[in-house]
C-alpha cells in the first residue's frame, strides 16, 4: 500500500501507475506491463480509464486462477486505494435525489456519480480517487460530508447518462405543462382545478421517459411494470422474480402523461379514464427480439393505475427441464400431450407459470401437419404457429362460443384459456369426445381438486371419466443466486415439516441464500417450477361418482404414484436449487396421507 501513500496529491492516475501496482502485487508480468506502457503512449486509448485499457487485454491473473476483467480490476483497485468497492445497483438509487446534487456537466467533468443522499452524508462513486477538486466546493454548497466509493468506470459512465437523461426528461415534462385548468382524473379533481396543467402524451420528454422505462425494465429482468398514481408523487414499481421493487417516483401530472403515451402505443382509448381497459404493444430488446407487453388500466383514487406484463421472447424455446420438470415429470407430461384426444388440465393461481407451460407444449406440438387453435382472454403471447382468437364480451364472443367456432375450423389441438363455467366445460368435453386434444386451465390449489372443481361447475361424473386424460398443478419458486449461495445443514424438524406426512430422506446439506451484488442482496435470481401431476387410472375413474369422496380420491392418486408438489420442491431443495422457505411459501398444504 506504500505506492498509494506517495500518490495522495490531487491528480489523475494513469496506466503507468496502475500497471506498477499490478506488478508489485504480482498480478501481471513485467513483459505484459512494458508492452502496454508502450501502446498506451498512442492516441488509441485516449479518453479511456486506465482500468478499462488494462481490462481490454484480458490477461490472466498471475496470482489467482481468473482473468483480469474490469470488475475484477475495479474490486482490486478499491482495496489498493483503501476505499469501499461498490457495484452500482440502479434499483437502490434514488435517481431524482442523486441527480439534484450536481449538474450532469459537473459530474461528467470529474467523472463521478452521486449514488446515495443521506441527511448528513452524500456518497459519490468515482474511479479516480485522487482527483478531488470537486469535493471542497460541493461540501460548502451542500453543507454535507462526502463519502467516496470506487465503482467501475464503465458503470459510472453508463448510469450517469441514464440517471441524468430520465431526470432531465421528467423535469422537462413538468416545465412543458401548459398553464390552465387541469384534467387530473382522480377523486380530488375539484381541489386541483386551476393548479395542474395539461401535458401532451407525445411530448418528447414523455416519449423519452417511456422509452427509458421499457429498456430499464428489460435490463432488470422485470416481469411486470406498475405505474401507480398518488396525490403528489406517483410510484413506478417492477416485479422481479415475483417480488415488487419501487424504482422511481414521478410527479403525478407527468405520470398521467406517461400512462397516456403507453395507452396510445397500446391502441387504447386515451380519453376514457373511468373504466378499466386492456391493450397490448410490442417493442424490441437490444438484441432485436420482439417483446410482447400486455397492458391493463384501472381507475383509482388518484388516477389511472397501469400495469404492463412483459412476456419473455424466449419463453417458447425453453425445454421442459429448463422449466423445472424432473425426468419423470417430463416423461409423464409428454405421454399426456401426445394423446390423440382428451382434456389435459393445468391448475394453479395467477402467476404460477401456467401460460408458459401451455405455450411451450403447444409450440412443441405445432407442426406443419397439425392445426393448433386457441381461444384466450386475452391473447398473452402472439405466436405465428398457432391460430389464436381472443374473447370479446362486447360482441358476445366468450369461451364457449369461441370453442364452438374453433370446432368448425378443423382443429387437431385446441387450447382454452380457462374453464370458468358449465357452458365452456361442456364445449371442451364435446371437443375432446369428438377426437380433439384439448388443453385448458383451472384455478385450484392442487391437482386432485381439479376433479371436484369440474363437478362443482356441473360436469357429470361420466363425462369427466371419459374425457379427462390427466391433471397437472404447478407453482413458481425463486431459485438461489449461483454467485453467492452457500452450503447449510438442514434442521431435522424443518425438513419433517416440509415433507410431512410423507417419508423422504433428508439430504446431508442444502444451499442457503446469502445475497450479493448480482442478486441485489436478495439471495435469489430467477424462478423455476414445482409440479404435481397424475393421469386417470381405472381406479381413479371408479371413484369419480355423483357422491365422490375427495379424500378417497386423493388417497388413490397418491397410491397411483403422485409426487406431491411439496416433495417436488423438496427434491429441488436437496439439489441446491431453492430453499425450504420458498417451497413452503408457494406450495399448498399437503394432501391427506
Amino acid at each position: 500500500m506504500n505506492a498509494v501513500v506517495k500518490n495522495t496529491m490531487n491528480h489523475k492516475l494513469d496506466v503507468h501507475e496502475i500497471l506498477t501496482w499490478l506488478e508489485q502485487d504480482g498480478m501481471v508480468t513485467a513483459e505484459n506491463a512494458h508492452m502496454l506502457r508502450m501502446l498506451a503512449e498512442g492516441k488509441a486509448f485516449k479518453g479511456k480509464h486506465p482500468l478499462e485499457i488494462i481490462a481490454e487485454r484480458n490477461w490472466a491473473d498471475e496470482k489467482k486462477p481468473r482473468h483480469l476483467t474490469l470488475d475484477t480490476l475495479t474490486e482490486w483497485f478499491a482495496e489498493r486505494v483503501g476505499l469501499p468497492y461498490l457495484r452500482i445497483d440502479p434499483l437502490s438509487v434514488d435517481v431524482s435525489g442523486v441527480t439534484g446534487v450536481m449538474s450532469f456537466a459537473y459530474a461528467e467533468r470529474f467523472n463521478v456519480l452521486v449514488v446515495k443522499v443521506e441527511p448528513h452524508f452524500i456518497t459519490v462513486a468515482t474511479a479516480q480517487p485522487f482527483d478531488r477538486d470537486w469535493e471542497g466546493e460541493l461540501s460548502r454548497l451542500q453543507n454535507k460530508e462526502f463519502k467516496r466509493v470506487i465503482a467501475s468506470p464503465e458503470e459510472i459512465r453508463r448510469y450517469r447518462m441514464e440517471f441524468y437523461t430520465v431526470s432531465k426528461s421528467v423535469f422537462g415534462a413538468q416545465n412543458d405543462m401548459q398553464p390552465g385548468p387541469g384534467n387530473l382524473q382522480n377523486l380530488e379533481s375539484l381541489m386541483e382545478l386551476g393548479r395542474v396543467g395539461k401535458l401532451d402524451a407525445n411530448d418528447q420528454h414523455v416519449v423519452n421517459i417511456v422509452d427509458w422505462l421499457l429498456q430499464y425494465a428489460y435490463d432488470q429482468r422485470a416481469s411486470d411494470i406498475h405505474l401507480e398514481p398518488r396525490r403528489e408523487m406517483s410510484i413506478v414499481r417492477f416485479r422481479i422474480d415475483g417480488v415488487l421493487h419501487e424504482v422511481y417516483q414521478i410527479p403525478t401530472p407527468v405520470m398521467a402523461a406517461v400512462s397516456s403515451r403507453i395507452k396510445i402505443l397500446g391502441r387504447m382509448d386515451v380519453a376514457e379514464k373511468r373504466r378499466p381497459q386492456d391493450g397490448r404493444m410490442k417493442t424490441r430488446n437490444p438484441d432485436g427480439q420482439e417483446i410482447e407487453l400486455r397492458l391493463s388500466t384501472m381507475p383509482t383514487a388518484f388516477g389511472e393505475k397501469l400495469v404492463m406484463r412483459i412476456f419473455d421472447p424466449e419463453v417458447l424455446v425453453r425445454n421442459f427441464q429448463e422449466l423445472g420438470f424432473s425426468s419423470r415429470d417430463d416423461e409423464m407430461w409428454q405421454a399426456m400431450i401426445h394423446q390423440p384426444n382428451g382434456i389435459i388440465l393445468v391448475t394453479g393461481p395467477t402467476g404460477s407459470g401456467k401460460t408458459t407451460t401451455l405455450y411451450s407444449s403447444l409450440k412443441q406440438l405445432a407442426k406443419p401437419d397439425v392445426n393448433v387453435c386457441t381461444i384466450e382472454d386475452p391473447i398473452e403471447l402472439v405466436e405465428p404457429a398457432f391460430n389464436q382468437m381472443q374473447v370479446q364480451k362486447n360482441i358476445n364472443l366468450d369461451f364457449s362460443s369461441g370453442v364452438k367456432t374453433l370446432l368448425r375450423q378443423d382443429p387437431d389441438i385446441i387450447m382454452i384459456g380457462e374453464i370458468r363455467d358449465m357452458e365452456t366445460a361442456e364445449m371442451a368435453i364435446q371437443a375432446a369426445l369428438t377426437g380433439h386434444l384439448v388443453l385448458s386451465t383451472l384455478h385450484t390449489n392442487d391437482a386432485p381438486s381439479a376433479i371436484s372443481r369440474l363437478m362443482d361447475i356441473g360436469v357429470a361424473p361420466y363425462l369427466i371419466q371419459s374425457s379427462v386424460i390427466g391433471v397437472m398443478a404447478q407453482r413458481l419458486v425463486r431459485t438461489l443466486c449461483p454467485h453467492c449461495k452457500q452450503p447449510v445443514e438442514i434442521d431435522d424438524d424443518v425438513w419433517r415439516t416440509l415433507v410431512a406426512p410423507w417419508k423422504s430422506k433428508k439430504p446431508e446439506t442444502a444451499q442457503k441464500p446469502v445475497g450479493c451484488l448480482e442478486c441485489r442482496n436478495t439471495g435469489y435470481q430467477g424462478r423455476i417450477g414445482i409440479y404435481e401431476m397424475f393421469t386417470f387410472s381405472k381406479a381413479i375413474k371408479k371413484l369419480i361418482t355423483v357422491n365422490c369422496d375427495v379424500g378417497a380420491l386423493r388417497q388413490q392418486v397418491l397410491k397411483d404414484g403422485l409426487i406431491p408438489m411439496r416433495l417436488s420442491g423438496a427434491n429441488k431443495v436437496a439439489s441446491g436449487v431453492t430453499t425450504i422457505e420458498e417451497v413452503m411459501r408457494v406450495s399448498p398444504p399437503p394432501l391427506d396421507s
